[in-house]
């Protein structure tokens, strides 16, 4: 889940409705994958496949992610951004070395506030999370909040739903939202779950093949969360190194720009989540695909405590050949 919304539950209802569990998932994946359009998904599995947890997606290409472009999302660090932990927890990641974080609400101070203690620290609060206005003068107060942190990639964190029209309603507003927020200098995305991929909408219509289609590409990107993209493949009824062959699918072939990763690894035996490089998740054959604007750290429930998870996320993108 990010920014407080619970995906796991949102995936639960997708797999019983369309009558799976998470322990009994449906076995057509080639089916599951035509659906999306992603017939790629089931070709060879990934290039490090066999090795070791914590040994895949190390890599040897030549290829690093930019210092610049790595970030993390505040979620991964909510159980000690209460009080004077904010400030404290702010000065922690800018000790490890993070150019710039994903913001996941203000914790009850001022835009203000939060963009002078992000100035003394030399960080940037280049993304935030933030969900659909319920009114324009909502709509307004976010542009101009995120005008005062510096936010460039204004992305909505969760939505679900069983009705077509919702996601139908929701690509409209996500439109008229989006182009507004260009004429105000931001770009504007959508971060995934995975029950996009599995919720039957009807006739077997996704909420994935909704957004793809009509959401505008001249307007709207997206952030894909490269943990729940892999769960979707899984859920699917793939083997694991197929599930990342489909994250890749669906990156490569959305129609809207993928301008962000949320760079978050998979436990391969529990399907939880996991710090970077412990799980099964082969980065370096995602990045080596598809490089993005913004590499962001997430665990939605750190292994050991959040700032090990932080520190782990860093040194792992830092060290990561692709």
């Amino acid at each position: 889940m990010c920014f407080g919304f619970d995906g796991d539950s949102a995936l639960r209802r997708s797999l019983e409705q369309r009558g799976m569990s998470r322990r009994s998932l449906i076995r057509g994946a080639a089916a599951g994958a035509a659906a999306l359009g992603v017939g790629g998904a089931l070709a060879a599995p990934a290039d490090a496949a066999g090795a070791a947890p914590g040994e895949r997606g190390k890599g040897q290409g030549g290829r690093r992610v930019p210092a610049d472009k790595i970030s993390i999302q505040l979620y991964t660090m909510r159980d000690v951004m209460t009080g004077a932990g904010v400030d404290e927890t702010l000065a922690k990641l800018a000790e490890i070395g993070y150019p710039r974080v994903e913001l996941a609400g203000l914790y009850g101070r001022s835009a203000e506030d939060i963009r002078g203690v992000l100035d003394e620290l030399g960080l940037r609060s280049n993304s935030s999370h933030d969900g659909l206005s319920s009114d324009f003068a909502a709509f307004e107060t976010k542009l101009d909040n995120s005008e005062t942190l510096g936010i460039e990639y204004i992305n909505v964190p969760y939505l679900a739903s069983d009705s077509l029209a919702d996601w139908q309603a929701w690509a409209d507003q996500m439109n008229n939202e989006a182009a507004a927020a260009k004429r105000r200098g931001f770009k504007y995305g959508y971060h995934n779950h995975a029950h996009e991929f599995t919720t039957d909408l009807g006739g077997g219509v996704t909420p994935w093949e909704v957004f793809m289609k009509e959401l505008d590409p001249a307007y709207v990107h997206l952030e894909v969360d490269l943990y729940w993209a892999v769960t979707g493949g899984v859920n699917l009824g793939m083997s694991s190194d197929d599930a990342i062959d489909f994250a890749i699918d669906v990156v490569k072939q959305a129609p809207l720009k993928v301008r962000q990763y949320h760079v978050k690894d998979r436990n391969e035996a529990t399907g939880d989540h996991a710090d970077l490089g412990t799980g099964f998740i082969d980065f370096s054959k995602i990045f080596r695909a598809h490089q993005v604007e913004d590499y962001i750290v997430e665990n939605d429930t750190p292994d050991v405590t959040p700032v090990q998870t932080a520190e782990v996320g860093y040194s792992y993108l830092r060290n990561l050949r692709f």
